[in-house]
């Protein structure tokens, strides 16, 4: 009853102070309402009526009796009550009364500066702390989410009403830090609260914790964990009060946000988390699975928290063989190997490779056999890619598994190129520690040790300098001659023609002879194209079966070297062509095959250089270069032309060089004789080959070799024929699970687009314009491969520039 009638006081005089303030325009009346207002602040007034006169204060912002006080007076009193009362409702009523006044206006300024007080004299701290004070919540679920709001979103709330006047502190980079601060000092308290036995609630702190790493910016929980991890860290260390409270506070996050924080929380620290993953099932799948499996953004240390963390206890340590299991499964299967991005499967192997180095020698041998099954069927995959790096990666980590399970002391070794990559994944099977020693280089000597080297040498010069005339006849003081150049005699003679070439491969086992004809093959046959026309299919497929058998240096490129000059003086594509489809052919032969086609193609396409013409670099110094600089008449002439050109401003310059000199284009005739061939069999499979199952990487570059025909044939008559055939073609493929194979079909997509006279694409292909579009747009915004969406992207604009020199835009708008 006593509580009612002093209830009732409070409202009738914090009524009359509203009737003073409104009607009074005496400075003494408004001050002592204001006092009397600010005596009020105790629970009864707090609970009842602190919100309504906030409101009251600022809906009369702009009365006149605001003017009657002075600026001492008025920071004292009327902002003092939004700085001394509950901050959570001070909070709700400035920041709806900022969003809610016009802009620009004295009273948005004033309420700008109120705000900006009240968070830089620690009220955010108040706030949270008052929250954790709180066993039970006092509020309603509407208020306090609108409350989440307001705190977690204020940098883009202000930033929205003030730009470009935003204050500093209400700035992400400011505003966070500030928030996490007050969050530690809230947590702080809770622990002494509890060593002194009073209860507390984290509710509050954990929605605030869980809502500011979703919402907003994404560098958010980054700044939050900047300022929490190394005070929780050292906490943590050996106070059990703040292990708990931290776990406490984690079990508090709603599992909607807990992934977010768990995001953050992973690349700061992991021992605050305590054993959340064994009680929290939406933990569990964000650390042991979709930090693991299903994203792939992370650096290498993240992998090391979230696995280390999994191994340090021993309750956890189970999840670790798990999680290695899921690892295992991942990176062996084939599907994925197939379908994921290189970024995503390097990821997988990292995980793997930082997972099995966790293990104790009793876990190995438990895990052996699922180790040598991931070990086995995962090569298997990686190597029947047609891409390097998968192929590399494969290698790599069949390497690092077999060394870890040492069976039979037996370990796997690869040739293959090393870079970056492959040195990172080599690297984590070690420790950390290890990892991260500076690694000891060669160091430069002390600039003393320096100078002493240079006065020792210009002593030894002097004294050397004053010795007598009589030692200069001695054999030390000779020049030698300059050796670097020089080439090792070879005791056999060059052959001078193709056939003791051909003969020389056929029949030597001299391989000094079987080098230099090799080496002379490419040269007699572009010098004697007669000689070669006789002699070009036997010798080309004398080349294609030849094996590298004497180790020569430069096999390959010699070899290939001589098959393109045979292609290309003698065409000999009729042979390669129908040899391509052949049994008793090899997969490295076939290869062989479709690069002299392509190489001879560019070739032949490219013009042909006058022989008789000296080189520019010749040409310039037998013109800008006379013998004698005296006997230079035309010198001052160059001087003074160079002088008025200095001084002259040219508007613009006539044509400075001649224009080319038009050539023909030898591939244009024999284009179609290099091209469909190639399609003539492609869909029938053999014992041996079989270009549409197992074959694909021969596809992949059977696809790129037609493309790049395509692309060279520009211009020509047939291209338009070339280009309908090679869509029709690549078509029935354009979904295959090989990257390389999808790649070579946009190429050539490409070069059919770039190829094809804007007119015959929209005469010949208009049927498969508007699929072939919606297709390429496809690829374009879902292919796992990179390389695949630029070159849908680039198709795309391909085709929008030959319907934009066809169609008006009224047309093209209907074809979109």
């Amino acid at each position: 009853m006593q509580s009612l009638t002093q209830e009732v006081e409070v409202g009738l005089s914090v009524a009359q102070c509203f009737r003073t303030l409104t009607a009074s325009s005496k400075e003494k009346e408004v001050t002592k309402a204001l006092h009397r207002l600010a005596s009020y602040l105790d629970d009864e007034f707090l609970r009842a009526y602190y919100t309504r006169t906030l409101q009251f204060l600022i809906s009369n912002i702009n009365a006149d009796w605001i003017q009657h006080i002075t600026a001492a007076q008025r920071t004292e009193l009327w902002d003092g009550l939004f700085l001394r009362g509950p901050p959570d409702q001070a909070l709700l009523v400035l920041m709806d009364a900022i969003g809610s006044i016009s802009s620009p206006s004295a009273g948005l300024d004033h309420l700008v500066s109120i705000l900006e007080r009240f968070l830089q004299s620690g009220r955010l701290t108040v706030l949270l702390w008052s929250r954790c004070q709180e066993t039970a919540p006092s509020d309603s679920p509407q208020l306090r989410e609108t409350l989440l709001g307001r705190l977690v979103a204020l940098p883009d709330l202000t930033a929205n009403k003030l730009h470009p006047h935003n204050k500093t502190v209400f700035l992400p980079q400011q505003y966070y830090p500030l928030l996490a601060s007050g969050m530690l000092t809230a947590l702080e308290r809770t622990c002494q609260a509890l060593r002194d036995g009073r209860d507390c609630s984290l509710a509050f702190v954990a929605l605030t914790l869980g809502k500011a790493c979703v919402q907003g910016h994404s560098y958010s929980s980054t700044i939050f964990f900047e300022v929490l991890a190394p005070t929780l860290s050292s906490s943590t260390s050996s106070d059990m009060v703040w292990q708990r409270v931290c776990w406490k506070l984690l079990e508090n996050v709603p599992e909607r946000w807990l992934e977010s924080v768990l995001t953050g929380l992973v690349q700061a620290v992991n021992r605050i988390m305590g054993n959340l993953v064994l009680k929290n099932k939406k933990a569990h799948f964000v650390i042991t699975h979709k930090l693991l499996l299903l994203q792939y953004k992370y650096e290498t240390r993240v992998l090391r928290v979230v696995l280390g963390y999994l191994a340090d206890d021993r309750e956890r340590r189970p999840l670790l063989l798990q999680v290695l299991r899921a690892l295992c499964q991942a990176w062996a299967n084939p599907s994925a190997v197939r379908h994921t991005t290189l970024e995503q499967q390097l990821y997988v192997s990292r995980a793997l490779l930082l997972c099995v180095a966790l293990l104790d020698d009793a876990e190995l041998k438990e895990l052996r056999s699922e180790l040598l099954q991931c070990m086995l069927g995962g090569m298997q995959s990686h190597l029947d890619s047609s891409v390097v790096r998968v192929r590399r990666m494969g290698m790599v980590v069949g390497e690092c598994l077999s060394s870890r399970m040492d069976i039979d002391g037996a370990k796997l070794k690869f040739e293959y190129e090393q870079d970056e990559e492959t040195k990172e994944l080599l690297s984590l099977l070690a420790p950390p520690s290890e990892e991260t020693k500076p690694v000891a280089g060669p160091q430069d000597p002390p600039r003393e040790v320096e100078v002493q080297t240079v006065q020792s040498q210009a002593a030894a010069a002097r004294t050397s300098a004053a010795v007598p005339d009589s030692d200069l006849d001695s054999d030390d003081e000779l020049t030698p001659y300059d050796m670097s150049g020089d080439q090792e005699m070879s005791p056999a003679a060059p052959p001078r023609y193709l056939r003791d070439c051909l003969e020389a491969f056929l029949s030597s086992e001299d391989p000094v002879r079987v080098e230099l004809s090799l080496r002379a093959v490419e040269g007699l046959v572009r010098k004697n194209p007669s000689t070669a026309r006789e002699v070009s299919v036997e010798l080309s497929k004398v080349l294609l079966h030849m094996e590298d058998r004497y180790g020569t240096e430069g096999f390959l490129s010699l070899r290939r070297s001589a098959m393109v000059a045979l292609a290309v003086t003698h065409p000999v594509t009729e042979f390669l062509t129908t040899e391509f489809y052949s049994m008793n052919y090899s997969l490295r032969q076939r290869l062989d095959m479709l690069e002299v086609l392509a190489t001879s193609a560019q070739e032949l396409s490219q013009p042909i250089t006058d022989k008789g013409v000296p080189s520019k670099g010749i040409r310039a110094v037998t013109v800008d270069a006379p013998p004698y600089p005296d006997d230079d008449t035309t010198h001052w002439r160059q001087v003074v032309e160079r002088r008025i050109q200095s001084k002259t401003k040219l508007l613009s310059k006539g044509v400075t060089r001649p224009p080319a000199k038009p050539t023909p284009n030898r591939f244009a005739p024999v284009a179609g004789h290099y091209f469909f061939p190639l399609l003539r069999n492609y869909d029938r499979p053999q014992v041996t080959f079989d270009l549409l199952g197992s074959d694909h990487l021969v596809l992949g570059r059977l696809i790129h070799t037609l493309g790049l025909m395509m692309h060279l044939a520009v211009n020509a008559p047939v291209a338009t024929q070339m280009g309908r055939a090679l869509l029709d073609f690549v078509w029935a493929v354009r979904y295959h699970i090989d990257q390389m194979v999808r790649r070579g079909v946009l190429f050539a997509v490409c070069s059919v687009f770039l190829s094809m006279p804007s007119q015959s694409l929209l005469v010949e292909l208009s049927d498969q314009l508007f699929e072939t579009r919606a297709w390429l747009a496809d690829v374009a915004e879902g292919d796992p491969d990179a390389d695949c969406r630029s070159l849908a992207v680039q198709s795309l604009v391909l085709l929008e520039k030959s319907l934009k020199t066809e169609l008006d835009p009224t047309a093209l708008e209907l074809v979109q």
